[in-house]
Order: C-alpha cells, then structure tokens, then sequence
C-alpha cells in the first residue's frame, strides 16, 4: 500500500519512535507518543497549505493501556502498514 494513499480507519505502525515535538501541549516537550512498532488509527488527513502535495496524516496510537492517544501529527515516513515481527 502507497503511504500517501491512507485513509481514516486504516492501521498504521510508528516506523520509528515519536516524540512530541511541542504539538501536543498536555505531553511534555520530547514525551515518547509512540514507540516504534505501535499501533495506530489514521483518525484524518490533510496537506500542508505551503507545500500541497506533502501529506500530513493525524494518527491515534495506542498506549501500553491500549487505549488511544492524543491525536499526532506524523509524516508518511513515519509510518508503516507492516507490524513488525515479535
């Protein structure tokens, strides 16, 4: 699957560990949002108004609680639709 062809309601994994990056005021600035290999939900969307044809998606991933979290702003090269092997 394409990465710039995800729609809401897909599932997602984090490529990488993300931080905050200061988007999420309620995390602290660096707060770990997402280890590499977590689950995530494609919640909306959208293109950067500067730059349109740069995808921008906003993900859900669960917690060690496996409740989802905040709403994250993330690139599609932060993302795969592959789960990693356990």
């Amino acid at each position: 699957m394409n990465l710039k062809n995800l729609n809401p309601g897909d599932l997602v994994y984090a490529a990488n560990a993300i931080y905050n990056d200061g988007g999420i005021p309620e995390l602290p600035d660096d707060a770990l949002i997402a280890a590499s290999g977590t689950r995530g939900v494609i919640i909306e969307t959208g293109h950067l108004e500067e730059q349109p044809e740069q995808v921008l998606y906003l993900v859900r991933f669960e917690g060690p609680d496996l409740n989802l979290g905040p709403p994250t702003g993330v690139w599609p090269e932060e993302l795969t639709v592959e789960q990693e092997a356990q």
